[in-house]
């Protein structure tokens, strides 16, 4: 197999902290537990990834309201003070990111964000390495995400290059098993050293 010619990149976890403990951490005072619980229980993964699917966050808040009004202000807040759950640019993956922009690297992103909540970071300076990309597929304004197959299948199709020419770089086991599956070279990624020497090896930077 040759070298990928081409370059995706998941955003939160890889180029974006984002993790809504920065949020619930404040709102739950050092009660570590409690957050966790909340963030299971409530506010959970599970929830959330249907926000990435598309799902309205007022439709969203207003059910788990519902179920768990004891709770209300701090499920509420999930929304009303989402901006907080940002920890800001991942710094070393960025420098990357800008490496392979200077060696002519075409990019693109594919990430499983609520396109309610995606235009905060997008309309940011802070986050303004986004305009490297092409194109960034946003699950949640096609109303679909990873680790399903759709959205890779939509973003192999606008790119227009076949997946053994794409290097899909992720955080989640799932969502590189899938990239994978469907013939994409692929980098689970744990950090930007071990980024950098799989970008080297493949011999898209220097």
């Amino acid at each position: 197999m040759g070298k990928p010619e081409i370059v995706i990149f998941d955003l939160g976890g890889v180029l974006i902290d984002w993790d809504p403990r920065h949020l619930y951490r404040r709102l739950f005072d050092g009660d570590a537990a409690g957050m966790e619980r909340f963030l299971t229980e409530v506010c959970s993964p599970s929830w959330n990834h249907r926000l990435d699917e598309g799902r309205p966050f007022a439709e969203a808040i207003a059910e788990l309201v519902a179920r768990h009004p004891e709770q209300a202000d701090l499920i509420r807040a999930y929304r009303a003070r989402w901006p907080e759950m940002l920890g800001g640019p991942i710094g070393p993956t960025v420098a990357l990111l800008e490496a392979l922009d200077a060696s002519g690297v075409p990019m693109w992103a594919i990430t499983n964000w609520s396109a309610e909540t995606f235009p905060v970071v997008r309309d940011d300076p802070a986050y303004d390495f986004l305009g490297r990309f092409r194109e960034v597929f946003v699950s949640g304004a096609l109303r679909t995400a990873k680790p399903g197959e759709a959205i890779f299948v939509h973003a192999a199709e606008r790119i227009g290059a076949p997946p053994a020419a794409c290097l899909f770089i992720d955080d989640n086991p799932a969502n590189i098993a899938t990239a994978a599956r469907l013939g994409m070279r692929t980098h689970h990624f744990t950090g930007a050293a071990a980024l950098a020497s799989e970008l080297r090896r493949l011999g898209l930077l220097s």
